[in-house]
């Protein structure tokens, strides 16, 4: 019995030992696996991040291009200068004080036949969720109400300091919200499992409400209306997507314009006065500081809380006060100091400031307290300003003895001296950002933290800095804060820690670059001020997904993404890979592959990783780079019967074309105009050095205009890229700007059509 009783423990010993030499086995295996999966999950998130940065890259170097246009553009005329200005700047919507007053929405009629919802003013927290509802079932707010809504809003807004207070005492916890980007189901979501916004639960979104997404118009619906519902509980920040020239390229200009037609340009006027009042930052019990992008160096909260925040319209271009206006402003303090001592005249109102003309909405309220409508008396003033001022005083004091008098009073118009444009001009003058004011916001709105010490260019963005864990440290300590929220940056996770856990990232668009691809997150505090963060998905496909069909349809789509950028590329690609083919064989390395594409995209992705999904099995670790270009070139959507180096241009320019478009259109009306044309293509030319002739732009516009309705549309003007391109691609390159003949169009210059 003794030996059956060993045997059996020996046989019982081996299966343990078997069952823990498998369970080790199958441990390992699962640890590769999920590495594997986790290699995968970070090269798709480097791809869909460094193609983003890239499009970014491109607007800033396509408005920068038209910014040195313009500085170095000398107009023929006052009205072209005005035209340009308009065109291609911040002052994009022309100044239209009708459009600031009540009767611009009252004027507008809502048909019987209208289903949607209706607002009624002051709102109620039922028109709010009424909003969220019927946006969920997929109907419109009607033109007269979101004007009316956006009319309310800024005058909300104007009334907020650039930083707002809030604090945990009147109510039980603070909801922190990061980018939205035009998704609504993300936000419909929060409002579904966090709760909707009350005095008792309050909300923080920080930032680009808009771009990207489809429904970027009702994000902002419901946000305004919530602010106006409960002004001390719901907060926005300001991000970097809340500008009207970042939205021509990624989307939301184009969504306005789709869903208004007849209206699309009133609204889009009105938000673009709506963002640049948006508040720059949110304080939380003067310990927590919830702002967009980040920080810098040097960020002064105590200027940033200063700033006429107005004044940065678009953080695209700063459009700072010219020399000679400066020069003017220092002889103006010179003067002042002579003549301090002399006396006011007595026709002038004895007080420091003279009283302004009715100043335009977008500074009412805001500007009480006499910071830009405030003229100090004396010296200051040139003899046409004081002329200007001792008559306007003169008819004042005659129109109110004519009153006392019982005569009948007419208004005349102002001086007819002044013309509406050089009030315009003024106006404009005292919206212009200093340089230090326009650097604080840009950094505020376009910074990333990095893991780094210092502080340096954001060159993958084109705006803002990289800041690192000593720059959180120092801001901290010298406003005594405990920790930054910011947003900005899309997370795999919806939310990241970084600087030793003092700046907490927050993303709540989930799904942001495909079904999948990230989780959304937001952060609530209570008096402790402990973040408390919750993830979600709002898409409901995500949860009957495996990880890996997950990884493997987020990694497919940005796949495609790189691709198309490949491809967009071909013939700088072939370039390269011929300086690496010195024996002219056709035949390059797969290193040299990796290290010629890296050299041409400036991606900085792991391009050796990246290979096995991009090259396909190659002999002798060689690469046949001239049939891996033609197979690149099949896998992209046929467009007829357009060429392959001509679509490789279309995809390469095509979001730069839409973006100049829109620049050019610059009315939003889905039309370029003769005039539009006329005037951009005289821009383009004395920067080219071409003589064109009026005639000549005219031919040129008619030729363009396909259908001859007098307008140009995006397809026709996509089309003439696309006509013009391939008439460079069939002839000779190098003969490509003179290839119209002069004779055939009228024109004196060849090359000049």
């Amino acid at each position: 019995m003794g030996s059956g009783t060993s045997t059996r423990h020996h046989f019982a010993f081996q299966n343990a030992e078997r069952a823990f030499k498998a369970a080790a086995l199958i441990q390992r295996w699962y640890r590769r696996y999920m590495a594997r999966l986790e290699m995968r999950r970070r090269c798709t998130w480097s791809i869909f991040q460094s193609i983003e940065y890239a499009g970014q890259q491109d607007q800033v170097k396509l408005h920068d291009f038209f910014s040195y246009l313009m500085d170095h553009f000398i107009p023929s005329s006052h009205n072209e200068r005005d035209f340009l200005t308009r065109m291609l700047t911040e002052d994009r919507f022309a100044q239209d004080s009708e459009m600031e007053k009540c009767s611009d929405y009252e004027s507008i009629e809502v048909p019987n036949s209208y289903t949607g919802p209706r607002l009624s003013f002051p709102l109620l927290p039922d028109h709010a969720t009424a909003l969220i509802e019927a946006f969920r079932l997929k109907q419109q707010l009607h033109a007269r109400y979101v004007l009316n809504l956006l009319y309310e809003t800024k005058k909300h807004l104007v009334q907020l300091p650039n930083i707002n207070r809030v604090s945990t005492c009147y109510s039980e916890e603070i909801t922190v919200c990061g980018d939205l980007h035009g998704q609504l189901d993300d936000l419909i979501f929060i409002f579904y499992k966090n709760g909707l916004p009350s005095p008792e639960r309050s909300y923080v979104f920080n930032g680009d409400f808009v771009d990207r997404g489809k429904d970027s118009v009702e994000i902002l619906m419901i946000l305004f209306a919530f602010m106006l519902v409960y002004p001390k509980e719901f907060h926005l920040n300001r991000g970097n997507h809340e500008d009207h020239m970042v939205n021509l390229r990624y989307g939301f200009t184009k969504e306005v314009m789709n869903k208004y037609k007849i209206h699309g340009k009133e609204i889009l006027r009105t938000l673009k006065d709506v963002f640049c009042w948006l508040p720059l930052a949110t304080l939380i019990d003067e310990k927590v500081l919830i702002l967009h992008g980040g920080v810098s160096d040097i960020t002064d909260l105590e200027l940033l809380d200063k700033i006429e925040r107005n004044k940065i319209v678009s953080t695209m271009r700063c459009k700072t006060r010219r020399k000679n206006e400066k020069q003017m402003e220092e002889k103006g303090k010179a003067n002042r100091k002579s003549s301090a001592q002399e006396p006011i005249p007595w026709f002038l109102p004895q007080s420091r400031s003279l009283p302004s003309s009715p100043l335009r909405f977008s500074s009412y309220k805001a500007h009480k307290t006499s910071r830009s409508s405030s003229i100090p008396c004396g010296g200051c003033l040139d003899r046409r300003e004081l002329s200007r001022q001792v008559r306007s005083s003169v008819e004042l004091e005659l129109e109110r003895y004519r009153q006392q008098a019982g005569l009948l009073v007419t208004r005349q118009k102002e001086e007819p001296s002044r013309s509406a444009s050089e009030a315009d001009s003024e106006a404009g003058e005292l919206q212009k950002p200093t340089q230090e004011e326009w650097r604080q916001v840009v950094d505020i709105l376009w910074s990333d933290p990095m893991a780094q010490e210092g502080c340096k260019a954001n060159t993958i963005r084109g705006g803002g800095c990289y800041f690192g864990p000593d720059v959180t440290q120092q801001l901290l300590q010298k406003y005594n804060l405990q920790f930054l929220i910011r947003s900005h940056e899309c997370k795999p996770e919806g939310y990241e820690f970084c600087h030793n856990r003092k700046v907490l990232t927050i993303f709540s668009a989930s799904n942001y670059y495909e079904v999948g691809s990230n989780r959304g997150a937001y952060v609530k505090l209570g008096p402790a001020l402990t973040p408390h963060i919750v993830q979600y998905q709002a898409n409901k496909v995500t949860n009957t997904l495996t990880m890996r069909q997950r990884i493997s349809r987020v990694e497919e789509s940005a796949l495609r993404a790189l691709r198309e950028k490949l491809f967009a590329h071909s013939s700088d690609l072939l370039s390269e890979f011929k300086k690496h083919d010195a024996d002219k064989v056709g035949l390059i390395t797969l290193s040299d592959w990796a290290a010629a594409v890296e050299s041409v995209l400036h991606l900085g992705l792991p391009w050796r990783m990246l290979r096995s999904q991009l090259v396909n099995s190659s002999a002798d670790n060689m690469l046949e780079y001239k049939s891996w270009l033609k197979n690149l070139a099949k896998e992209q959507v046929s467009h007829e019967n357009i060429q392959s180096s001509l679509l490789e241009t279309l995809y390469r320019n095509r979001s730069n074309l839409e973006t100049i478009f829109r620049i050019i259109d610059s009315d939003h009306s889905g039309f370029i105009s003769l005039d539009e044309f006329r005037q951009t293509w005289k821009l383009l030319s004395s920067h080219m050095n071409i003589d064109i002739t009026e005639n000549c732009i005219c031919d040129l516009a008619r030729s363009i205009d396909f259908n001859k309705d007098g307008h140009i549309d995006i397809n026709e003007f996509l089309e003439a890229f696309r006509l013009v391109e391939k008439s460079c691609l069939e002839g000779d390159t190098s003969e490509c700007p003179q290839a119209t003949n002069a004779k055939d169009s009228g024109c004196n210059s060849p090359g000049a059509c």
